[in-house]
């Protein structure tokens, strides 16, 4: 496309168009409201005064008689005020005045008129036009009076120009200045668009560019590079994952073929038998696998949040810890309830639930010290506006530069390798937290761990 024609084609330039369009007419309202309230009133005022002046001279031609209203106009007509006087008889001939002829009159017998007049200006002669009222006195006289208005005209003349001028350059610096802020936003629009190629060209580590004005421009692309880092985070952990559940997938799969081959090879009812019970207890092992994986994907995908109900969060936490009592006794352990009511958030009982049910399965897995008890504390409380809910024990707990990456998926600390688990526990309690625009905080118990989901605390509308 033509450079010139795709400028005219932008939102910024059809926007400073219409911009300077109501600009245009603004201003053309603007000084035509200056040109009414000078030109026009200064002509208003000027046919008053001469209007003024025939009703004067009447009135002296009323007292003084013809004499008086003489005196009166020979004296004015030797001014040099710009006025126009003419008194003339019934037969047209001039009796005083310093107009020499009567010029040509309407048939009204009373009324304006306008005549060209010869004025003498040092040595040359200018034309200018006079504006006199013509009327009819007693004993058939005509008397005209009227005043120069050549400068009027000329001044008024100098505002239409002024207003024509201004118009004509408003348009021209608004049309430029159109131009100039298309072309530049053209330019950043130009720089994102070649971005987005390179990224949708394989280079995921392109950005957009920001100037650092923090324009919307700049707040796009700012929000725009966000978003990519997300997917590239996003994408480095899927190959993660994808590396991860190929790995931790070959070694049970490998010991089920392995398991079946040597089955097969003995030719025992006794080994088929015992080599299919292991059998289906590795792919019950992979079967939770894939099912972690699963929740974690529509959790972290937000799947879910349009279900999000009012509910309290202590109810939760009393069922949870009801049915774990007993598992934490048969290991000799104790696992003690401290959550108040009106825990209230807005979330899935059921990914809350097995979130904190995660939480209390990794404290009674690693929540002891060799040759102890777990002993286990789920509290729940409002904090700053926060619902905490705390699962605290008094086993060897996380080393603090362990604490960011025990969330990622198939992640295993080497003291929790020889207990049964498949690293995806810590994960799921992360998306379900992410769905619930929550965070999962892991923190020394001292001794033991504590992990607490903080929750947005929901104020019941009143």
């Amino acid at each position: 496309m033509n450079p010139r024609i795709k400028l005219l084609r932008t939102s910024t330039f059809r926007l400073a168009a219409l911009y300077l369009i109501l600009f245009a007419v603004s201003v053309s309202a603007l000084l035509g409201y200056v040109y009414w309230n000078t030109a026009v009133l200064l002509e208003r005022q000027t046919d008053e005064t001469i209007r003024a002046e025939v009703q004067a001279l009447a009135d002296q031609y009323r007292i003084r008689g013809l004499r008086g209203i003489i005196d009166t106009i020979q004296r004015r007509s030797a001014e040099d005020s710009g006025s126009v006087y003419l008194l003339t008889d019934s037969s047209g001939r001039r009796i005083a005045g310093n107009l020499n002829s009567l010029p040509a009159m309407p048939d009204d017998e009373a009324a304006w008129i306008e005549f060209p007049l010869d004025v003498e200006k040092g040595s040359s002669r200018e034309r200018h036009i006079v504006r006199a009222f013509h009327a009819d006195l007693a004993g058939s006289f005509d008397l005209v009076v009227g005043r120069d208005v050549e400068a009027l005209r000329q001044f008024a003349s100098i505002i239409r120009r002024t207003i024509y001028y201004a118009l004509a350059i408003a348009l021209v610096l608004g049309l430029g200045g159109g131009l100039l802020m298309s072309r530049n936003f053209l330019r950043r629009v130009d720089a994102i668009t070649d971005a987005s190629r390179t990224i949708m060209a394989g280079n995921m580590a392109g950005r957009m560019p920001v100037q650092g004005s923090n324009d919307e421009l700049d707040r796009l692309a700012l929000a725009l590079n966000e978003m990519l880092d997300q997917i590239e985070s996003l994408m480095a952990a899927m190959k993660e994952v994808s590396s991860n559940v190929a790995h931790d997938l070959k070694t049970p799969l490998t010991r089920i073929k392995a398991r079946v081959e040597a089955a097969l090879r003995s030719g025992s009812e006794g080994e088929y038998r015992a080599a299919l019970e292991r059998t289906v207890d590795e792919s019950d092992r992979l079967l939770d696998t894939f099912n972690a994986l699963l929740s974690i994907a529509r959790a972290e995908a937000g799947q879910s949040r349009s279900g999000l109900i009012p509910i309290d969060a202590a109810s939760i936490v009393s069922d949870v810890v009801e049915l774990y009592e007993p598992m934490a006794e048969e290991e000799g352990g104790t696992l003690v309830s401290d959550a108040r009511a009106g825990l209230m958030v807005m979330g899935d009982r059921q990914l809350l639930a097995q979130a904190l049910t995660n939480l209390i399965d990794n404290a009674l897995k690693y929540g002891a010290r060799e040759g102890e008890t777990p002993q286990i504390t789920v509290s729940g409380a409002v904090e700053d506006d926060k619902v905490v809910i705390a699962v605290r024990d008094h086993g060897e707990g996380i080393a603090p530069e362990d604490r960011g990456r025990v969330t990622d998926r198939f992640v295993r600390l080497d003291s929790s390798r020889s207990k049964p688990g498949n690293g995806l526990g810590l994960s799921l309690v992360s998306g379900v937290m992410k769905l619930h625009k929550g965070t999962l905080v892991l923190e020394d118990n001292a001794p033991g761990l504590s992990a607490k989901l903080v929750l947005p605390l929901h104020h019941e509308a009143s």
